[in-house]
């Protein structure tokens, strides 16, 4: 294991202020590198292409590394983009935030168990493997055997998480504002207060672990999924031990027989449905670290439910609202389900109606073209035709609007899922699947 992998968790104010301040400084930079190279050619290039390129990218991807919590959330979110917002090159750089994150040194780890388990907190183990297996933006991973031999992986999370989120958020928020890339006139007070709410729920680990058990509770019927269960006795709000469960990434589905890929890929998605119109509960994080599968029993592995949170019954209407439009393949009726869901606004309505209902039509084609309702997600077409119909509604910033904060958590959800199947190549019967909700 390299050790540059190993840093540190800056856990002052100060010190993760000034890490923000350095991040700045180098998009600014980069900034003006790049500006300059692009005059001396002959181009005037805009603020946002200059602020998105995978220089940059890069900078952002390592700095958020290295200060993991909620400033290294927001980059995995980015991340998910299926390359209708961002460059394919920019998303890829920032897909390595995914499960990638810096470890803690030995002694940061070390001082972190001791604080939650006491001085002897080895005596509960007859093996501890001090090198994580994963490490992602709110705590790091590591495998271990109780002395009764039950094998376990353990959550461990960083220090000052918890009481940097809010400034963390806030940092995040001032950079999106100066670098532009956020309409001035976007009110978003709303949406980072929701934010800050749902990491404090999702560095809260008892919470979790009750997550955890209400989704046992709700698969137990569903033999294509198994989850870990909590450990109790050295359960704590920063040490999440529970059962280890075996797996490979849920990228390796991407090389296996079609018949498998479109199965596992089938259960994810009725899942998400049936968070969205039976749980009235939904794990929002779709991550695709928090998914393994296990090949011989073709089983998919759950993990991490921080990020689980209540549906709405304001949300589940509107959603099934639009699943019905769909369905109908009636464009007013989906581009008035997008309005009253604040998903598009009027202005942008007035102002690009036309291109609107184009990129409705396109979304509606794809997915009718087929009698049996099978839609093909390798076929990145549509999704090329669509983003380059969007680019001029996009780049009119004035007409932007953003749906409340709840919709946008489970969107972030329905998106991740979305682009799974597309990196997993598979061929699903979503009609269908829909209908059983409308």
């Amino acid at each position: 294991m390299s050790k540059d992998r190993y840093r540190p968790v800056p856990q002052s104010r100060l010190g993760r202020v000034a890490a923000f301040g350095q991040l700045a400084g180098g998009i600014a930079s980069g900034v003006l590198s790049e500006g300059l190279t692009r005059l001396a050619q002959g181009e005037r290039p805009h603020l946002r292409d200059l602020l998105l390129t995978p220089t940059n990218a890069r900078r952002v991807t390592d700095q958020l590394s290295r200060l993991r919590g909620a400033a290294m959330k927001l980059g995995q979110m980015l991340s998910l983009d299926p390359g209708d917002v961002l460059p394919a090159e920019l998303t890829a750089i920032l897909g390595q935030l995914r499960d990638t994150a810096h470890f803690m040194p030995d002694s940061q780890l070390q001082a972190a168990l001791a604080s939650a388990w006491g001085p002897n907190w080895r005596s509960h183990f007859s093996r501890f493997d001090m090198v994580p297996i994963a490490a992602a933006s709110i705590g790091q991973v590591h495998r271990a055997m109780l002395v009764s031999g039950q094998e376990l992986a353990v959550k461990v999370q960083y220090p000052g998480v918890v009481a940097s989120i809010n400034a963390d958020i806030d940092n995040v928020a001032t950079l999106l504002r100066m670098s532009g890339l956020l309409p001035s006139n976007l009110d978003i007070k709303a949406h980072l207060a929701e934010a800050k709410r749902q990491l404090h729920e999702e560095a809260d680990y008892l919470r979790e672990a009750d997550q955890m058990r209400r989704y046992r509770a709700l698969l137990a019927d569903d033999p294509r999924f198994v989850l870990p269960e909590p450990v109790d006795a050295l359960l704590r709000p920063t040490i999440l031990p529970m059962d280890f469960l075996p797996g490979s990434a849920i990228e390796t589905l991407a090389a296996a027989p079609e018949q498998q890929r479109n199965a596992a890929l089938s259960a994810i998605v009725e899942l998400v449905l049936r968070e969205m119109f039976e749980f009235g509960l939904m794990q929002t994080d779709p991550n695709f670290a928090n998914f393994l599968w296990q090949r011989d029993s073709e089983r998919i592995v759950l993990l991490d439910f921080g990020a689980t949170r209540a549906v709405s019954p304001d949300s589940a209407s509107d959603y099934r609202r639009l699943l019905r439009a769909g369905l109908n393949g009636n464009v007013d009726e989906i581009r008035n389900a997008l309005l009253a869901m604040d998903y598009l606004s009027r202005t942008q309505v007035q102002r690009h109606g036309a291109e609107i209902d184009a990129i409705i039509g396109i979304v509606l084609d794809h997915v009718h073209a087929d009698p049996d309702g099978m839609v093909d997600f390798s076929d990145r077409g549509p999704l090329a035709h669509v983003r380059d119909r969007a680019a001029p509604i996009l780049a009119d910033r004035t007409g932007w609007s953003l749906p409340s904060p709840d919709k946008m958590f489970l969107q972030r959800k329905i998106s991740g899922t979305a682009l799974m199947c597309m990196n997993t190549r598979v061929r699903l019967p979503l009609m269908p699947m829909l209908k059983r909700y409308a």
